[in-house]
C-alpha cells in the first residue's frame, strides 16, 4: 500500500511552500479583463453611492508594483465620496522599496496620523500592500486597519509573475529568506486580504493570512491589474473600513453576498494541500 506523503505544516521550511507556482498563461492572458472591471464600477456607481458613508478618517492608499498614484485615482475618488479622507502615496512609480521610499512612507504615516489626530487606515494594492502590512508592523499606534488587494504577504515571492521585473526595477533579490518569514507576520491590527482565485499576476495562496481572530481573507471575481476598481472589492474595501477597531467583527458573507464572496481562514500551504486531497 502507497503511503501517503504528509502535507507540509505552516511552519515548514521555505522549499516546501515553493510548490506553490505562478498563474498559468491563460490565467495571465485574463488580466485583459481590467478594462471592463473599470466599466463596471462606473455602472455600479449608483449602487456604491447607496453605502453608508465613514467617519471621514484618513486612509493612505499605495500603489502596486510598476504603478503611480494615478492607478489608486478611482479608488481613493471612490473613498472620497464614501465620506473617507484618502492620501496618495506620492512617491512616484513603485519600483520597490528603493533609497528613500520606505522612510518616506513612514513619515507620511506619521504626519497624516499627526493632522487628524487618529490612526490612518492603510489600503495597498500588490506590492502596496507589503508596505501597509509593514508600516503598521512598526507604527501600531499609527494605524487603524489593513486592507490588502492581491498582494502576495504568504509563500515565496517567486510564486508571481511579476518577480523578475521587481528584481529588474528594484535591483533587490526575490529570495531572501529571512525577509519573507518577516512579510509572512500579521500587523498587530485589524487586517483583510482581498484576493482573486483568477489573478493572473499572483498566485492567489500567496494572498493568504492564517486564522486570526482579527485576520480574514476576502475571495472576490477580480483580475488583478483591476481589483483597485473592481466593484465587488470596493464595496468590500467600504465594509471594512466602517468597522470600528475596539468592536471589529469579520465581513458578513452570508446572505446575497455569498453568490459574490468567500471568506477563507487558511494558510497557503494547508491551500495546497487541500488541492492535493
Amino acid at each position: 500500500m502507497r503511503r501517503r506523503k504528509p502535507a507540509p505544516t505552516p511552519f515548514a521550511p521555505l522549499e516546501a511552500r515553493e510548490l506553490v507556482e505562478a498563474p498559468g498563461p491563460w490565467r495571465l492572458m485574463l488580466e485583459a479583463r481590467a478594462p471592463w472591471e473599470y466599466a463596471a464600477m462606473v455602472a455600479a456607481a449608483p449602487w456604491l453611492n447607496r453605502l453608508p458613508t465613514g467617519d471621514g478618517h484618513p486612509v493612505i492608499v499605495y500603489p502596486g508594483l510598476g504603478a503611480a498614484d494615478f492607478t489608486t485615482l478611482p479608488l481613493r475618488s471612490f473613498l472620497r465620496q464614501r465620506g473617507y479622507t484618502p492620501y496618495a502615496w506620492k512617491q512616484g512609480f513603485n519600483f520597490g522599496p528603493k533609497h528613500g521610499v520606505l522612510e518616506g512612507c513612514r513619515e507620511q504615516l506619521q504626519q497624516v496620523a499627526s493632522r487628524h489626530r487618529e490612526p490612518a487606515s492603510l489600503v495597498g494594492w500588490s506590492l502596496g500592500g507589503v508596505y501597509a502590512r509593514e508600516l503598521a508592523k512598526e507604527q501600531p499606534a499609527h494605524v487603524r486597519c489593513v486592507i490588502t488587494l492581491g498582494t502576495p504577504f504568504n509563500g515565496h515571492p517567486r510564486a508571481t509573475n511579476a518577480w523578475r521585473f521587481y528584481e529588474l526595477v528594484s535591483g533587490q533579490s526575490t529570495h531572501d529568506p529571512a525577509l519573507i518569514e518577516q512579510i509572512r507576520g500579521l500587523p498587530p491590527c485589524p487586517t483583510t486580504s482581498i484576493y482573486s482565485k483568477t489573478d493572473g499576476v499572483v498566485a492567489w495562496q500567496c494572498s493568504l493570512n492564517p486564522a486570526h481572530a482579527r485576520a480574514e481573507n476576502i475571495e472576490v471575481h477580480a483580475s488583478h491589474l483591476g481589483m483597485g476598481m473592481n466593484p465587488l472589492a470596493l464595496f468590500a474595501i467600504a465594509d471594512r473600513l466602517r468597522q470600528s477597531p475596539q468592536a471589529w467583527q469579520p465581513f458578513d458573507a452570508k446572505g446575497a453576498r455569498r453568490w459574490f464572496y468567500k471568506v477563507t481562514h487558511h494558510s497557503p500551504v494547508q491551500a495546497q494541500a487541500q488541492a492535493e486531497r
